[in-house]
């Protein structure tokens, strides 16, 4: 049983770094296009374009999984013993770091910092992750998915919707992490990491994405009417459609965290993780669609504002 649970780990280990790799060229092909365009302007435009992309890259997606990578595992302290001095180390590891990236209550951090024994800080960081952190991840979960849908609804790129759904997706997960103090097992990092390959695929695939493919007849023909409405309608469905694999990663690896270590089967996370997906979405359309008019709204009052401002100073002159 456990050589087989070994080779199934070793696989998801083989299967994460194909995902990686094959992304990496994907990259690298797209930078090397752009470089060999910039060249016929300038060589020096195309030497600034790579050394800003390798910075991008670098805090974009190498950082995030360094962070990732070196946070603690619960999943290594559930087969010993709570009063272990291992298994205490990374309780203790646990706590700085979620009082680090986390607004908590100063009780809440005076409970993280001040116990007397291992049991007192298990016992504490149960109770914080009940109060405050789950709480949190949603609000993390709902912010990445709205940059997805803008940038993916905005922008008219197949390869840079999928390079940037793969980044947001990773700085999710970075993110979640950070707050939980702790990461999912390696095995549970491997899965995450080809899910969210796939989604980046899937994000590239959508933008050939039409109206017709998901709108009856009558709806397009009313659509037709409308000068350019058909356009809008098709970006904000291939950012909705982002915005849901987002959200779907986002609820995986946030089920990965609470229950790494615990018997859950991989039939029982999806089944969550769409439940959760189905109840987040609706509040992220909504946020996202009224967040444009917002925006108009405050530019146009702006401008009238200082227009207003003007006409003052003009007739006090």
């Amino acid at each position: 049983m456990k050589k087989k649970n070994s080779k199934t780990r070793f696989l998801y280990y083989g299967i994460a770094i194909g995902c990686l790799t094959v992304f990496a060229l994907i990259l690298i092909s797209s930078v090397i296009d752009i470089g060999e365009k910039l060249r016929r302007i300038s060589v020096y435009l195309e030497i600034g374009f790579y050394v800003l992309v390798v910075l991008l890259i670098y805090f974009a997606i190498i950082h995030p999984i360094i962070v990732i990578v070196r946070s603690p595992s619960l999943s290594i302290v559930t087969t010993m013993d709570r009063k272990d001095a291992r298994a205490v180390a990374v309780y203790k590891r646990v706590a700085k770091m979620i009082v680090k990236n986390n607004d908590l209550p100063q009780d809440q951090v005076v409970l993280l910092t001040n116990y007397k024994e291992s049991e007192e800080l298990l016992f504490n960081l149960n109770f914080v992750f009940e109060r405050s952190i789950k709480k949190q991840l949603n609000k993390v979960i709902i912010h990445n998915a709205k940059t997805v849908m803008i940038s993916t609804a905005i922008c008219q790129s197949a390869r840079f919707d999928m390079i940037t759904v793969f980044a947001v997706n990773l700085k999710m997960i970075k993110e979640l992490v950070l707050k939980c103090g702790f990461r999912p097992s390696m095995k549970n990092l491997s899965k995450l990491t080809i899910n969210v390959f796939s989604t980046a695929l899937i994000a590239e695939g959508l933008e050939n994405l039409n109206l017709e493919d998901v709108m009856p007849k009558t709806a397009m023909n009313a659509i037709g009417e409308i000068p350019m409405l058909g356009k809008v309608l098709e970006s904000i469905t291939q950012g909705a459609a982002n915005a849901l694999l987002t959200i779907r990663i986002g609820c995986v690896t946030r089920r990965y965290l609470f229950n790494d270590g615990a018997v859950v089967t991989k039939e029982d996370i999806r089944r969550q993780a769409y439940k959760e997906t189905l109840k987040i979405i609706p509040i992220v359309i909504a946020e996202t669609v009224s967040f444009f008019p917002r925006k108009i709204v405050k530019f146009f009052t702006r401008k009238k504002d200082n227009t207003d401002t003007e006409e003052v100073v003009g007739d006090a002159e």
